[in-house]
């Protein structure tokens, strides 16, 4: 019983096994569609141009078509097409409708672009404008979706998402990108581009200067539990200033935030959804960046609200153990300075949000050292010193840890 025992010891000691091997990802399709344009005439044009996605598993389109239908009958578009533009200021009907795209089986990804921070002439150029959003769309869309089908509509004024088509096909790499695809229909035929229509004007109402009113926020609240990422476009410079400017919190430290923005942004700038670790470790940062600039307050976020975005569309639903070690974990090895605590997760912006970090591994490492230093000295001697459990080169980090306390 003894041997039982120490042999279940060491194994809990060694590392743990890789047991999260996934398959390829699982085919996942998304619908896009577009609103603003690249005009600069920001007092009637709008300030803004924002490619919204909705994005679901392959397998679910026929049945989300389905309640996509049921949707746009149930607020009386009747045979006509699900599109903002026909809702428009009726704020009322819009609150009523984005409810009911919340309760759907869909996540949803956005680029959205302020054109009042662009600098340079020469993104007044449609041209211009149209290849530098290009360049911004096809890194951030297909390096996070790998895999990725992509449809958007045949007709209609999204010229970008026409250009950005050619622009898919000269450039993509079936190589890089195993899978992906871009798709062209017509909206008329396509539920689902009419939903991405939808999301794309509610998302004009919550950022554009033109389009925000008093019930933006509520807009952008109900929408909130199927974000699964918004990559905003200038990305914004954390500065002092800024961190200020979105947080109201008196214990707020600008040198811990910065420094910890800076590490994730540079990550993100580095890696690539190579792999499906890779890609829930993006995913996961770019949720906390989003969290961190949609509360102002120190707010956490709870393991159960981070893997309800992070499982949208993933083909396994991810594990405590997974995400603690391989997502978490595996940032924090790399330097990516994650706060923890019972609350849940979030990027330290005050020494108490480190404090807590701190707190949270001395309640984990002090009682796993005493039980190894409790069991340590019971088989020394049951074994009259024979049997050391930290003699193996590999634990001479644990056994000067427990030698020095």
């Amino acid at each position: 019983m003894i041997l039982f025992c120490i042999f279940v010891f060491i194994l809990k000691l060694a590392p743990i096994l890789d047991r999260h091997k996934y398959a390829m990802t699982q085919p996942i399709t998304a619908f896009a569609d577009e609103f603003g344009n690249n005009s600069f005439d920001f007092q009637t044009q709008g300030s803004h141009f924002i490619v919204a996605t909705v994005i679901t598993k392959t397998e679910n389109i026929e049945t989300l078509k389905s309640k996509v239908n049921e949707i746009r009958q149930k607020h009386k578009f009747q045979t006509g097409e699900l599109k903002s533009s026909k809702v428009a200021t009726d704020h009322a009907r819009r609150k009523r409708i984005l409810e009911d795209i919340a309760k759907l089986d869909i996540s949803i990804y956005a680029v959205i672009l302020d054109k009042t921070k662009l600098n340079g002439e020469g993104f007044n150029f449609k041209k211009s404008f149209y290849k530098f959003t290009n360049n911004l769309l096809y890194k951030e869309l297909y390096r996070t979706f790998p895999t990725l089908d992509l449809y958007v509509d045949e007709h209609g004024g999204n010229d970008f998402l026409k250009e950005f088509k050619k622009y898919v096909e000269k450039n993509h790499s079936r190589n890089l990108f195993s899978g992906a695809d871009f798709n062209i229909q017509n909206s008329k035929q396509s539920e689902l581009i009419q939903l991405a229509d939808f999301v794309a004007g509610s998302l004009g109402y919550i950022f554009d200067d033109l389009k925000k009113s008093e019930h933006s926020n509520d807009f952008q609240n109900i929408l909130s539990p199927r974000i699964s990422s918004l990559t905003s476009f200038p990305p914004p410079k954390w500065t002092y200033e800024e961190f200020q400017k979105s947080n109201i919190d008196e214990s707020f430290d600008s040198r811990i935030a910065e420094v910890c923005i800076t590490r994730i942004q540079d990550f993100l700038d580095k890696e690539t959804g190579s792999d499906q670790q890779k890609i829930d470790q993006i995913n996961f940062l770019k949720l906390l960046l989003w969290l961190q600039r949609a509360y102002p307050k120190n707010r956490y976020t709870t393991t159960t609200e981070i893997l309800g975005h992070l499982n949208q569309n993933r083909p396994t639903k991810i594990q405590d153990e997974y995400f603690r070690s391989k997502v978490v974990g595996n940032l924090r090895d790399k330097g990516v300075l994650i706060a923890s605590g019972r609350q849940g997760y979030k990027i330290p912006t005050t020494a108490k949000d480190l404090d807590n970090f701190v707190n949270h591994g001395k309640r984990i490492i002090l009682p796993m050292l005493n039980r190894i230093k409790e069991a340590r000295q019971v088989i020394k001697l049951a074994t009259m010193n024979e049997l050391d459990l930290l003699e193996r080169p590999e634990y001479e980090e644990i056994k000067n840890l427990i030698e020095k306390n």
